[in-house]
């Protein structure tokens, strides 16, 4: 029999917030490609078809009940993983990064898919382990190696941006699972250790985006061009904004980038302090109700499912932020439901549709 109390504790606090962000996301996205050549489709549209389809999915996840999903987290997180693999072999190459896989009227990024894949998989790792005292550093080989195949495969396309938040949400997952003092210590040493052995396998352009980001002013027409527009077009905006589609770094093309990875850079000089401050306190609440949704789950694989998704948005916000301001490298991480991308729009709208489950779910036992 339906329970009539799954469509009573619905959230519509949370789907309304994404509605919200998504909804000034195109209109931004409106905004900075306005200068642009007529096309067929132009790509505010197809966000809103993007963003229908994802929420489309969102509630289609609803109607499930979100514990059965552990069964099938390692199958998902199987074909995640071949199909990175297929990237490797096949994928389409842009830019010099093969990441992509063309579907002919959709270009999949496998590497957002497999974050959802890790969360499911390591919500559920996470539920089935008690540990009391928290992980050992020699009880996470297991959990370490689901982490660390993905990882390897997205670095080889090469991905910094996305491995680095694949391993940010992984272990924000695993340290509120609980870790020994002497795991988190061993960590910490491993991390420094990682950072900088990994210095000599990145690729050259890698390297200039760390040394951009220490010093952007030594190559300001070359490597420093794209963070040194930014924070033009940031700190332009003033306090009240130039207004809608008045940025002239955005409007004069001297903003590149500006409808994926540099989004904000727009919003905030178009809406100035108030509405950049406004934006942040829309994507902080987003945060705050995730980790409230996981806080009333009513098990364990909930709890982490939830912890899971609210940490996949929590880092693409700060390093996307952080990028755009100068405070982080350029690293090309979009910003969840603002930045262009139709794989991004509907991953982050399928851990949207946990989160929603999860939520209206909390008083079954």
């Amino acid at each position: 029999m339906f329970d009539r109390r799954l469509v009573t504790s619905f959230d519509w606090i949370l789907l309304l917030t994404v509605l919200a962000l998504a909804g000034i996301g195109i209109v931004n996205l409106y905004s900075a490609t306005a200068s642009w050549p007529e096309v067929s489709t132009p790509l505010y549209l197809k966000q809103a078809i993007w963003l229908c389809g994802g929420l489309l999915i969102s509630l289609s996840l609803c109607l499930f009940d979100y514990r059965h999903l552990q069964y099938f987290s390692v199958h998902f997180y199987v074909l995640s993983v071949c199909l990175l693999i297929f990237v490797e072999a096949m994928g389409r190459t842009s830019m010099g990064a093969t990441r992509w896989i063309h579907l002919g009227f959709f270009n999949l990024q496998p590497s957002e898919v497999i974050k959802i894949a890790i969360i499911l998989l390591l919500a559920k790792i996470l539920a089935q382990t008690a540990t009391p005292l928290g992980f050992g550093l020699f009880e996470l080989w297991k959990p370490a190696l689901w982490i660390l195949v993905p990882v390897v495969l997205i670095l080889k396309q090469p991905d910094l941006g996305t491995a680095t938040i694949v391993v940010f949400i992984a272990g924000t997952m695993l340290l509120f699972a609980g870790l020994r003092k002497g795991a988190v210590i061993s960590l910490g040493i491993l991390g420094v250790l990682a950072s900088v052995g990994g210095w000599f396998g990145l690729h050259d352009y890698q390297r200039a985006r760390i040394r951009t980001f220490l010093n952007p002013e030594a190559d300001p027409l070359g490597t420093g061009y794209h963070i040194i527009q930014s924070k033009i077009a940031v700190g332009s905006g003033g306090f009240f904004g130039k207004g809608f589609i008045q940025g002239s770094q955005s409007q004069l093309s001297f903003l590149p980038e500006r409808h994926t990875d540099f989004a904000f850079s727009v919003f905030a000089e178009e809406w100035g302090f108030i509405g950049s401050v406004s934006l942040l306190v829309l994507y902080l609440f987003l945060v705050v109700w995730g980790l409230y949704i996981a806080r009333r789950a009513n098990d364990r694989f909930g709890l982490f499912l939830a912890v899971g998704v609210t940490a996949m948005n929590f880092w693409h916000i700060v390093v996307n932020l952080g990028m755009v301001i100068g405070l982080l490298p350029v690293v090309g991480v979009p910003l969840p439901l603002f930045s262009y991308g139709g794989t991004s729009m509907v991953t982050t709208m399928i851990g949207i549709g946990l989160l929603m489950n999860v939520s209206m779910r909390r008083f079954m036992f």
